[in-house]
């Protein structure tokens, strides 16, 4: 099977599964979904919507986690690993967005991944998820079963991104990323495929 219809494939797997697709991770806005991003960094969505009602709660602005600091960030997020960090990123990137932006979170990929603990993948999912910008977030789920289903025989992050793009409708991006994490949390562990996964199933005997 050539790319094109591996990738068709795997949409049409992705669209019967989960045709209506929403973002893991609970936020109210643009500020609150990226603090949800940043949280989740080597921690599960489940954990981190389990810990950000109370500290949206406490601080749902710019202007209030700043002033909640990172001390008291660090108790709310104490169960998501690298607490400290995070709280000192939470808030320094915070304070950012009110000196450099008036409190917004800004649009544009440069100007978010200028912000502490905000890299690419980070932007991506902001850009895409409250700007409605063009990107394809690629995270360890992706990553692994792009390789997998051979949509990319790329070694990294951002050549498995290319090829994604490449592989997929620029105006389905967003819900294909999403499609991608449900379906390798469901379906497609870390750990090995699962006998019972559809799409590897389809493609070993097409193959």
């Amino acid at each position: 099977m050539t790319r094109a219809e591996r990738a068709a494939l795997v949409a049409a797997e992705f669209n019967r599964a989960f045709p209506h697709p929403e973002v893991p991770l609970h936020h109210r806005d643009a500020y609150t979904l990226l603090v949800a991003v940043m949280l989740s960094a080597q921690c599960t969505d489940a954990r981190v919507n389990m810990v950000t009602p109370a500290l949206f709660a406490a601080a749902p602005n710019p202007q209030a986690m700043v002033e909640l600091g990172w001390r008291k960030v660090r108790r709310y997020i104490a169960t998501c690993g690298l607490t400290e960090t995070k709280a000192r990123r939470i808030v320094e990137t915070s304070r950012l967005l009110l000196e450099r932006h008036g409190g917004a979170v800004p649009s544009s990929f440069e100007e978010l991944e200028a912000l502490p603990g905000v890299g690419h993948k980070t932007a991506s999912v902001v850009m895409n998820q409250a700007f409605g910008h063009p990107a394809f977030p690629v995270d360890t789920h992706i990553f692994r079963l792009a390789r997998r289903w051979r949509l990319s025989r790329g070694s990294t992050v951002e050549r498995v991104e290319a090829d994604l793009k490449k592989a997929f409708p620029m105006e389905s991006w967003g819900r294909v990323h999403i499609q991608f994490v449900l379906w390798g949390r469901t379906f497609c562990p870390a750990r090995g495929c699962n006998p019972a996964c559809p799409i590897c199933a389809q493609l070993a005997a097409r193959s």
